[in-house]
C-alpha cells in the first residue's frame, strides 16, 4: 500500500484569510486521519501565511498517523521547530522566503556538505529525512551518498502533462525510481498530483512509498466532501 499524506496548508490558508479558527485546522487534520489517510503534511513558512508554527505544535500532540513537516533547513526557525516537535519525517525543500509554492528540487551535489550536516542533525534526533529533488539520477545518487532516508520526487513536470502525454512524461521518474531502488533509498513523490494523474503515476513508479497531496485534494473536497475525497485518493493508490 502506498501511503497517502494529506497536505493541509490550504485549509490553514482559508482560515487565515478571515482570521479566527474557522475552518479548524486541527479538527480537519483529525478528521482526515479518521477518514483513512496515512499521514498529515504541513509546510510552515516563516511568514506563517498558512500553517503556523503553533499549528504544528498542536498537530504533534493529537495525531496518531505520521506527521511530515516540509521546509527549508536554511531557515533557523524551521530547524528549531522540527527539533522541538520531532515529526515522523522531515522533508527538506529548497524554497526561498516568500515563494508561492515549491518549484524545484535540491542539487544534492552542489549542496552536499550543507545537506549532509542537516541530515545528520535530524537523524541524530530519530527523525526520518526526505530530500525534495527533480527526477535526476545523479541527484538520487547524491541523496544516497549524503545519507538521506528518502527522496521526494518533484512531480510537476509529470502532472502538467495531459493523459496522452503521461507515458513520455513519466520516463525520467521511472529512471530516477529505478536508480533509487538500486541504491536502496526509499521514494516519496508530490506536487500537483491529482485524481486524473495519480493512478498512472502510482502504477508505474516501482516501490513508491508515499505521496503528499494538498491543493488538488482540498479542492476536490469542496465538490465531493472530505471523507469521500480521501477515499477516492486512497483507491487511486491501489495497484
Amino acid at each position: 500500500m502506498i501511503a497517502l499524506s494529506v497536505n493541509i496548508n490550504k485549509i490553514a490558508t482559508l482560515r487565515n484569510a478571515r482570521g479566527g479558527i474557522i475552518p479548524n485546522v486541527i479538527q480537519h487534520a483529525k478528521n482526515i486521519e479518521l477518514f483513512g489517510a496515512n499521514g498529515i503534511t504541513v509546510h510552515p513558512r516563516p511568514d506563517e501565511r498558512h500553517i503556523t508554527y503553533q499549528d504544528v505544535r498542536e498537530l504533534k500532540k493529537v495525531l496518531k498517523v505520521e506527521l511530515n513537516i516540509e521546509g527549508n533547513p536554511k531557515e533557523n526557525s524551521f530547524v528549531d521547530l522540527v527539533l522541538e516537535t520531532k515529526p515522523s519525517q522531515v522533508t527538506l525543500v529548497p524554497d526561498e522566503s516568500g515563494q508561492l509554492t515549491s518549484d524545484h528540487g535540491w542539487d544534492t551535489i552542489e549542496e552536499k556538505d550543507f545537506l549532509f550536516d542537516m541530515i545528520q542533525l535530524f537523524s541524530n534526533n530519530q527523525i526520518r529525512t526526505s530530500l525534495f529533488i527533480n527526477p535526476n539520477e545523479k541527484h538520487v545518487k547524491g541523496a544516497k551518498e549524503i545519507g538521506s532516508d528518502r527522496i521526494e520526487l518533484y512531480t510537476e513536470s509529470y502532472a502538467k502533462s495531459n493523459v496522452l502525454g503521461f507515458e513520455k512524461a513519466i520516463k525520467p521518474f521511472v529512471k530516477a525510481a529505478n536508480k533509487a531502488n538500486e541504491l536502496g533509498i526509499e521514494i516519496n513523490a508530490g506536487h500537483d498530483l491529482n485524481l486524473e494523474n495519480l493512478k498512472f503515476f502510482a502504477t508505474n513508479i516501482p516501490n513508491l512509498k508515499e505521496v503528499s497531496i494538498g491543493h488538488a485534494l482540498i479542492a476536490d473536497a469542496l465538490n465531493y466532501g472530505m471523507e469521500n475525497t480521501v477515499n477516492l485518493y486512497l483507491r487511486a493508490l491501489l495497484k
